[in-house]
């Protein structure tokens, strides 16, 4: 029982160590070689994993769990500050699409495979491991792919004052208010996705009486449709950041949340609502992202980026705090947490478009289909 309590703290502890660090490395080295470097370290984690599962050893699969959750946070800046390097600014809302529709895929995937792997090896672990072993090399193959890259800023030097490097990082993106209102806004999007994660399962057990299996669908509705409303968003950007999105985006947020706190709603239209609110937020978090990667200078991207994620994961952290919140004041149902969400959603716009006016003429020259709402 202990062990499952532990996990999430084994898997979210190295996210709060080593983003700053990441934002270093992605900024001081070829992002290339930082790409090679994290995944050589995720095959040889994983090498050691399989032989935690062959033997056994559950404390050894808690450290490779923790060593893999460090290399993703010290890849985490490397990925994103590689697209403003490999694309031009005109493809950065299609490369971001892109990355969001096969990264919300793979994590569908991977929830599905792991159940399935565990049934089918149940007492042959080692098998799960050889899987994961074959995955990482297919990885590291894949990255040799990679064109290469000189270092953005190679005289940049290491900080071992991470909490130092983080409020800095800080003050500096808010002097650029486009920026800054784009980690806003991202902050809030993981905030929000969070307490509605949680909260979809709540509603499926209360609401809904159905089972944990279909209760599993209504997630990955909502996942799919955020990774097709990338998908589309990012082709239908054309070669522009279109931040008129933004709003547009969380706007259908606000008004999906609010039609899924409706009473006697079916299994159906909840899996159906949930994917046009997944959708939704893949029209406001697109260009959110292409805007968090285009404005650094381009020495600053892995740092900022770092910055940016570190935010994000609080954002994360914030959702039991809102939770216990809603609870200590009359412990809402879930369909009223909708409803909380809706709102939230509606204030957060209010908010980016008091921080940068433009967000609100470029949502209305988009919707619009005006040309002008570009970066």
């Amino acid at each position: 029982m202990w062990f499952v309590l532990v996990v999430p703290l084994i898997f979210s502890i190295p996210f709060l160590l080593f983003s700053i660090p990441g934002g270093y490395f992605a900024d001081k080295y070829s992002k290339r070689s930082v790409t090679l470097g994290t995944k050589c370290l995720e095959l040889l984690t994983m090498t050691l994993a399989t032989f935690a599962l062959a033997t056994d050893q559950l404390e050894l699969c808690a450290a490779c769990l923790f060593l893999v959750s460090a290399q993703a946070a010290i890849f985490g800046p490397t990925k994103y500050a590689l697209l403003p390097e490999l694309l031009p600014a005109g493809k950065l809302s299609w490369g971001n699409g892109i990355i969001e529709l096969t990264t919300l895929l793979s994590a569908i995937m991977a929830a599905l495979a792991a159940g399935f792997l565990s049934r089918t090896f149940h007492g042959r672990h080692i098998w799960s491991g050889l899987i994961f072993l074959l995955l990482s090399a297919i990885g590291l193959l894949s990255s040799l792919g990679i064109d290469k890259l000189p270092p953005a800023d190679p005289t940049r030097l290491f900080k071992w004052n991470f909490a130092g490097e983080f409020f800095s990082e800080i003050a500096h993106m808010r002097k650029d208010r486009t920026l800054f209102s784009a980690v806003i806004a991202n902050t809030f999007f993981w905030f929000l996705g969070s307490l509605l994660l949680l909260n979809i399962v709540l509603y499926a057990t209360d609401m809904l009486r159905v089972d944990e299996v279909h209760s599993s669908y209504l997630l990955a509705g909502l996942s799919l449709g955020i990774g097709i409303g990338s998908f589309v968003a990012g082709y239908a950007s054309g070669h522009k950041i279109q931040y008129g999105m933004v709003l547009p985006g969380i706007g259908g947020i606000a008004v999906m949340a609010a039609l899924l706190s409706l009473p006697s709603l079916r299994f159906s239209s909840v899996f159906a609502m949930l994917a046009f609110l997944g959708g939704a937020g893949g029209f406001f978090v697109v260009p959110i992202n292409a805007l968090i990667q285009h404005r650094p200078r381009p020495e600053e991207k892995g740092r900022t980026i770092a910055a940016a994620n570190l935010l994000s994961f609080i954002g994360v952290a914030l959702q039991p705090v809102a939770q216990f919140a809603m609870i200590h004041l009359g412990h809402p149902n879930p369909a009223r947490i909708f409803l909380i969400c809706s709102a939230m959603s509606l204030v957060m716009a209010v908010i980016l478009a008091r921080m940068l006016p433009d967000f609100w003429s470029a949502a209305l020259n988009w919707t619009r289909l005006r040309r002008s709402a570009t970066l």
